[in-house]
């Protein structure tokens, strides 16, 4: 598989924001969205054996990890069979994916974290995907500005999601736009603010 890097650091978002955990982040993406925080990772990297990432995992301790990317589902044959030996290992294990690949063979294995695109990303993901998600999952909006979260509240208008709901203000932007836009529609959402670049780690 395609790794781009294996580390132990905070959980910054998601369902998991605060707890120590372990991060596989595989190399590649299908789309290249405006605000990128990982332009490092949409190429290059180290091939390794599933086998291999498995004993790296395993050599950090715990019993957390995220998969992300890129886009991790595009490595999905060998990713699957990897995500079904770790949770049958122990592991807990949460996916995060930009909703443009159907994700629901994992979803045995992993809580899916669907990163719906907003129009500042200049990119799209599948939001009929959406109808996949479960209470054991949750659904991202990343959000530069008021434009992308009327957009998000659209989506959400249409589908009804079942898992946990954030908005994530673009890092560098005025968090307080996302604020006042759940306050004014009350939306069952939550901000998120990216924790990990907050404490200045990976």
């Amino acid at each position: 598989m395609r790794t781009c890097e294996i580390f132990r650091s905070i959980q910054g978002e998601g369902r998991s924001q605060g707890r120590p955990c372990t991060f596989l982040r595989l190399t590649g993406c299908n789309l290249r969205c405006r605000w990128c925080d990982t332009l490092y990772a949409l190429e290059g990297g180290t091939e390794k054996s599933e086998e291999e990432i498995e004993r790296e995992i395993a050599s950090f301790g715990g019993r957390l990890l995220c998969i992300t990317g890129g886009e991790p589902l595009l490595q999905e044959e060998a990713l699957l069979r990897l995500v079904a030996s770790l949770a049958g290992n122990g592991y807990s294990i949460e996916i995060e994916t930009n909703g443009t690949i159907d994700f629901s063979a994992f979803q045995p294995y992993a809580s899916i974290t669907m990163d719906v695109k907003c129009p500042s990303s200049g990119e799209k993901s599948d939001v009929s995907l959406l109808d996949h998600i479960t209470p054991a999952d949750s659904v991202k909006f990343v959000v530069q500005d008021r434009n992308d979260c009327e957009y998000a509240a659209g989506v959400l208008k249409r589908y009804p999601v079942r898992g946990e709901i954030f908005f994530s203000p673009v890092y560098g932007t005025d968090p307080r736009i996302a604020a006042s836009f759940l306050l004014d529609c009350d939306l069952p959402a939550r901000i998120q603010l990216q924790l990990h670049k907050i404490l200045g780690v990976r």
